[in-house]
């Protein structure tokens, strides 16, 4: 079934904003979304709607939102850091999705999630504006999840298949 959906106004922009985040820390990550997107159908290039978006998608790991899903947010997104930023707060929210889901291999798949953040949250550091620290705070967290638990670690060097195009 198709409905028509009714758009906000430019107004309301703002006090949308304040309800994704109120969402987002009420762990309604799918009503967060749903006006990220009413808010973008409006002003297709708003910055803050779509970092919001992408956090949103990002909280629903786990839960059948898919990584693919948050990546097509982040060619939106602008400036290099951001992008580079918001790459690791994919992979490394992806990386905890797994660990909370558990089962055979997933130990593995965090490690490999949490260390990808952490090669995006070392270029976004690069490229970081002075006085912002936070791609290094991120790093150091998924640094201090890996050190800390011995079940999150790479596969044995004898179980990798890399995977091949035949």
């Amino acid at each position: 079934m198709n409905f028509d959906l009714k758009p906000i106004s430019v107004e309301s922009i703002p006090e949308a904003l304040a309800k994704v985040e109120r969402y987002r820390l009420l762990s309604e990550p799918s009503l967060a979304e749903s006006i990220c997107l009413d808010i973008l159908a409006i002003a297709p290039g708003h910055q803050q709607a779509l970092i919001a978006l992408l956090l949103a998608r990002t909280d629903q790991f786990g839960t059948g939102m898919t990584v693919a899903k948050a990546r097509e947010v982040l060619s939106q997104i602008k400036g290099d850091y951001e992008r580079a930023y918001y790459a690791g707060i994919i992979s490394e929210r992806n990386g905890h999705a797994h660990l909370r889901q558990g089962g055979h291999g997933s130990n593995s798949v965090a490690y490999y999630a949490l260390r990808e953040a952490m090669e995006h949250y070392e270029r976004a550091q690069a490229l970081r504006p002075p006085g912002n620290d936070d791609a290094i705070l991120r790093w150091n967290t998924c640094a201090r999840m890996i050190m800390r638990d011995p079940e999150i670690h790479p596969l044995p060097h004898e179980d990798f298949q890399p995977i091949t195009g035949e």
